[in-house]
């Protein structure tokens, strides 16, 4: 599979596949010393889960982008793979230009996941575990232009969108997303909108 997986991307001028690794501890191992762009991760590995690898990948690289490629596409497993920092979750079913494309977008920062689906994910959360938090600190934090880039981002916009509705530069919004996900104490963008959505900062 890997080998396979490892030719079609080595088919596009665009990607470099750096390295392969079939365990938690191996991943990690690997990307810190190969630090890729993009991790493209299973769920399921033999030592542990591809959230594990991922959570520790996020703390020592945190530039890193990770896509999850899996057959497990449980609910549960997607809330994990989200809160250990995935930009998205990709099922093995996918054709390969839906693969390729989820590549590119995730290693240009954007959040794959659709606004319908992680507001079911995070509903499903909030019934099993309710946990106050501090909006109002958090709030007086954020400037007036991260606030509003939160929301859209909430609203399941992607750079793009947020630059052409804010009428902004590219730029400027990475800035005020860096700035979001900073003061959230967030790694990706999906993180940050479940801690604003946890805490009272955005309601939907």
């Amino acid at each position: 599979m890997f080998e396979g997986l490892s030719s079609m991307l080595g088919e596009y001028p665009d990607f470099n596949v750096i390295g392969v690794a079939t365990t938690v501890k191996d991943a990690v191992e690997k990307a810190v010393l190969l630090k890729p762009d993009l991790v493209l991760m299973d769920y399921r590995l033999p030592d542990g889960d591809g959230a594990q690898a991922a959570e520790r990948i996020r703390v020592k690289l945190p530039e890193t982008a990770i896509l999850f490629l899996s057959a497990e596409t449980s609910e549960s497993a997607v809330m994990r793979a989200v809160e250990a920092g995935a930009s998205g979750f990709v099922s093995k079913g996918a054709t390969a230009e839906e693969l390729i494309g989820a590549i590119r977008k995730a290693a240009e920062g954007e959040f794959l996941l659709e606004a319908a689906t992680m507001a079911r994910l995070l509903e499903a959360r909030r019934q099993t575990q309710d946990r106050p938090g501090q909006p109002a600190a958090v709030s007086h934090q954020l400037t007036p232009s991260e606030q509003e880039v939160l929301m859209l981002l909430a609203g399941g916009l992607d750079n793009g969108e947020i630059a052409t509705h804010l009428g902004i530069g590219s730029g400027e919004v990475r800035t005020h997303v860096h700035g979001v996900l900073e003061k959230l104490g967030a790694h990706t963008r999906s993180q940050a909108v479940a801690t604003a959505r946890r805490t009272g900062l955005v309601n939907e």
